[in-house]
């Protein structure tokens, strides 16, 4: 996630892609998102990374953007996927 790679140490040829990712970051603390929706909601690496990243805000969006969250086993309904917005809203703003 963004987040993640705004915390590689500060260098020369790092330096353009450090300013995007700490520009476009939104979580102070990845632990507290892997922690807190990675299990709870059996997401993959990569969906947590996507919905993390673009700060969707509608189930619709979520599932345009990370079809996978509704099917492979979970089927993850629409409140489920609402929830888990929520909470990546929530971690955002207080963590």
């Amino acid at each position: 996630m963004n987040c993640e790679v705004a915390l590689i140490p500060e260098h020369k040829v790092f330096e353009k892609s450090q300013q995007y990712v700490k520009r476009f970051s939104r979580y102070k603390n990845p632990d507290a998102v892997r922690d807190k929706i990675l299990a709870r909601y059996q997401l993959a690496e990569f969906e947590l990374c996507v919905l993390g990243n673009l700060c969707l805000e509608t189930v619709e969006e979520a599932i345009a953007m990370v079809p996978s969250i509704e099917s492979r086993g979970r089927a993850q309904d629409d409140e489920a996927i609402e929830k888990m917005l929520n909470d990546l809203s929530l971690i955002k703003k207080f963590e």
